[in-house]
C-alpha cells in the first residue's frame, strides 16, 4: 500500500468511516455446533459470532448436502449420481473451519463472498475447510467455468431430486412490521421462516421499496403497503442445484418461493399480482376452489335432528327423497347418538380453539341444522356430505344462530373466561 493510500485509510478510520474488524477462525462440527478457535477478547462480540454462524451455516442433512455439492461441481467427484442412494454413499467431513471478520460501523461496498448482516455491522467469511477428524485440512477447489457446471449438472441427474415437503406457507408481511402465515408453520420454524420472509421482502424501507420495484422493473413505481408471499418448506435435497429455485437454506430446510403467487397491495385492501399486475386477484384471497363457492347458485336445506328435512325452494321429485336419505346419512339426523356427534364435530371444526370442552362435559345439541346445498351437486351421484356447507344453527327451534358470526351465546359456558363477554352475545329474556 502507498504512503498516500495509507494516509487516506487512517483518515477515513479516524473520521469514523471505516469499520472496526475483528478476525476470527471458528470450527462447525456436523450438527452446527460452533466453536471458536480465535477472535475477539470481547464476550459480546465474540457470541455475537457464534451466533450468526450458527444461524446461517448449514448443519447435518443441509451440510452433507452442501458439500456433496461442492465436491461434484468441483470435478473432485469421479462417476455418476442418479439416485440419493448414489449421493448418500459419499462420505461427507464431521469438521469445518471458518475464517472471516467480524466488521462493526459503516459498511461499504465489499466483494467478499458471504456477508452475514449482524446489529452493528457485518461479518464477512473468507475461507472455508473441512476435515475428517481433524488432523487434515482441505479445501474445494470452485468450478474452473460456466460450462463445467453444466457438465455436471447434465451428467448427474441425482441434481434434479428434491427433498421431502414440509408444507407450503403464506406469508403476509405489512411494510410496518406485521407478518401474518398461514397455516401455521411448525413452532420451531415460525421465527426462521419470518427471518426469511423479511429477507425477500427486504429489512428496511429502502430494501422493501427497491425490490418491490426490481419485480416490477419499474423504478418510479409506488410502494406496498403489504405484501404477500408464499413459500414452500423442504427437506434438504440430496444435491443442490445452483440453477434451482431455492432461496435460502435454515435450520436445515429449504425455502423455496413461489413465486407466481406473490401478491401485493398499496392500500390493504386491492391486491394485485407480481405475475399479472393487470389481473384481478380475489380480494379474500382465497384459493379458486373456495372462492368458487360463495359465486355458486344453492338451494337452501334445513334438517332437524329427528330427521324431517326441509327444502326453502322446490327440489324436482325424482332426486327428493335420495337427497333427503342422503342428508339424514351424512348428520346422523333421527338418531339421536348420531345427530349429538356430527353436530359436535361440525361445532368444534367451526369455532376450534375458541371453544373449550373439558373432560366430562358435552357442548349443547343443536335442534336444528341449515345446510347451502349446490344446486349442481343436486342430480350429481357424489355423496351430498362432500359438497353442502352448514350455515345456520337452532338450539330451541326459535333462534337462529349463523356459523359466521361470533360463537352463539348458547356455547357462552365453553368460552375461556376473558372471552365470554367480548365474544358471546346475551341470550334474549
Amino acid at each position: 500500500m502507498t504512503t498516500a493510500l495509507m494516509g487516506e485509510a487512517k483518515r477515513r478510520k479516524a473520521l469514523g468511516l471505516m469499520p472496526t474488524v475483528h478476525p476470527f477462525e471458528a470450527q462447525l462440527g456436523a450438527s452446527g455446533e460452533v466453536t471458536l478457535v480465535r477472535g475477539p477478547d470481547d464476550a459480546g462480540l465474540a457470541q455475537t459470532i457464534v451466533d450468526a454462524l450458527q444461524t446461517t451455516q448449514s448443519s447435518g442433512a443441509a451440510w452433507a448436502s452442501e458439500y456433496r455439492t461442492a465436491l461434484v461441481l468441483s470435478g473432485a467427484h469421479a462417476g455418476m449420481l442418479s439416485t440419493a442412494q448414489d449421493v448418500e454413499a459419499i462420505p461427507v467431513p464431521d469438521l469445518r473451519r471458518v475464517t472471516g471478520e467480524l466488521a462493526l460501523g459503516p459498511q461499504g461496498s465489499s466483494s467478499e463472498q458471504v456477508s452475514i448482516p449482524v446489529e452493528g455491522g457485518a461479518i464477512r467469511l473468507r475461507e472455508q475447510r473441512h476435515s475428517f477428524g481433524g488432523e487434515r485440512w482441505e479445501t474445494l477447489g470452485a468450478p474452473r467455468s460456466p460450462q463445467q457446471v453444466m457438465s455436471a449438472l447434465q451428467n448427474n441427474a441425482a441434481f434434479n431430486l428434491q427433498g421431502e415437503l414440509i408444507g407450503r406457507f403464506e406469508a403476509e408481511h405489512w411494510q410496518a412490521g406485521r407478518i401474518d402465515i398461514e397455516p401455521d408453520p411448525p413452532e420451531d420454524l415460525l421465527e426462521v421462516l419470518e427471518d426469511v420472509v423479511r429477507e425477500w421482502d427486504g429489512e428496511t424501507e429502502a430494501q422493501w421499496a427497491e425490490l418491490h420495484r426490481d419485480r416490477m422493473e419499474d423504478r418510479d413505481a409506488p410502494v406496498p403497503l403489504v405484501r404477500r408471499s408464499t413459500f414452500e418448506l423442504r427437506r434438504p435435497a440430496p444435491l443442490q442445484n445452483p440453477l434451482g429455485s431455492v432461496f435460502a437454506i435454515r435450520a436445515g430446510v429449504e425455502f423455496v418461493p413461489v413465486m407466481e403467487a406473490d401478491t401485493y397491495s398499496l392500500d390493504g385492501e386491492t391486491w394485485a399480482s407480481y405475475a399479472d399486475p393487470d389481473a384481478e386477484v380475489d380480494p379474500t384471497h382465497l384459493p379458486p376452489e373456495l372462492a368458487s363457492i360463495f359465486d355458486m347458485e344453492t338451494v337452501g336445506v334445513t334438517v332437524h335432528a329427528d330427521g324431517q328435512v326441509e327444502f326453502a325452494e322446490d327440489v324436482p321429485e325424482e332426486h327428493r327423497e335420495r337427497i333427503e336419505a342422503e342428508l339424514r346419512e351424512a348428520t346422523g339426523a333421527g338418531n339421536a347418538a348420531e345427530w349429538a356427534e356430527w353436530t359436535t364435530q361440525m361445532l368444534r371444526e367451526t369455532y376450534g380453539d375458541e371453544l373449550t370442552v373439558i373432560e366430562g362435559k358435552t357442548l349443547p345439541v343443536p335442534v336444528a341444522v341449515r345446510l347451502d346445498l349446490p344446486e349442481d351437486a343436486l342430480q350429481d351421484p357424489d355423496p351430498l356430505s362432500q359438497t353442502f356447507m352448514e350455515s345456520e344453527v337452532t338450539f330451541d327451534g326459535q333462534q337462529w344462530r349463523d356459523l359466521f358470526d361470533d360463537v352463539p351465546p348458547e356455547l357462552a359456558a365453553f368460552l375461556p373466561p376473558a372471552a365470554e363477554d367480548e365474544d358471546a352475545g346475551t341470550l334474549p329474556k
